[in-house]
């Protein structure tokens, strides 16, 4: 039996899938998140098979859940869901250590075919995605994210939701000098001189949700 949780922050996108895998006698449902926070509680106390994870939520995103859950070496497995497409992005969540990345989009058995494949240990990118990924390697295209480290990229996202730099040391366990390193390293790999100008950076590139932008700014 495939052990699974959803972590979503809208309870009709959690209902839905719930329906969808309540019909595999093989799969099971044993928890929901609407946090990514509540969601990293789950995987801590449960320790499903499979994690399936919406990209943008408030507080922790579902980049900082995927760094996290590797980064403590969970079995879980983590199954992105999102309504982003653009290659640049569901590269940034393969490179954090998720293994399937669906789109919100996608047919009920794409979702099943999706966690039966990721729980065997394989990797699933919905059709689009894997093209766009293809693509984007062969037009040489870059994110100037992708040149920011696994903590940096976490540092960032905390950043834009208005985190001072002594709570986001206290989450990471790390000293706000620290904290204030890494926000001064990402802040010149990205050329941005401000949290406002990080945060449209972010949106132009798919990190951040454009109407979470507007609520930011």
């Amino acid at each position: 039996m495939i052990s699974v949780i959803l972590v979503d922050d809208h309870q009709l996108v959690r209902a839905g899938f719930r329906l969808i895998l309540a019909q595999c006698p093989d799969i099971e449902v044993v928890g929901e998140a609407a946090s990514a926070e509540e969601g990293m509680r789950l995987i801590r106390s449960v320790k499903p098979d499979i994690a399936v994870v919406d990209v943008h939520m408030p507080g922790m995103s579902g980049i900082e859940l995927t760094e996290r859950v590797c980064r403590v070496k969970s079995s879980t497995r983590v199954v992105i869901a999102t309504v982003m497409t653009d290659a640049r992005f569901p590269k940034r969540l393969l490179d954090a250590g998720a293994l399937g990345y669906l789109t919100k989009g996608c047919s009920a058995d794409e979702l099943i075919t999706a966690i039966r494949q990721v729980a065997g240990g394989r990797r699933y990118l919905a059709p689009g995605v894997a093209q766009q990924l293809a693509l984007a390697t062969l037009d040489g295209r870059v994110s100037p994210f992708d040149t920011l480290s696994s903590r940096e990229l976490e540092v960032a996202m905390m950043l834009v939701r208005g985190k001072a730099l002594t709570v986001i040391g206290e989450q990471l366990n790390l000293s706000p000098k620290t904290v204030s390193t890494y926000k001064q390293r990402l802040m010149d790999k990205l050329r941005v001189d401000h949290v406002l100008g990080l945060s449209r950076l972010m949106t132009a590139h798919g990190l951040l949700d454009a109407s979470e932008y507007q609520l930011l700014s």
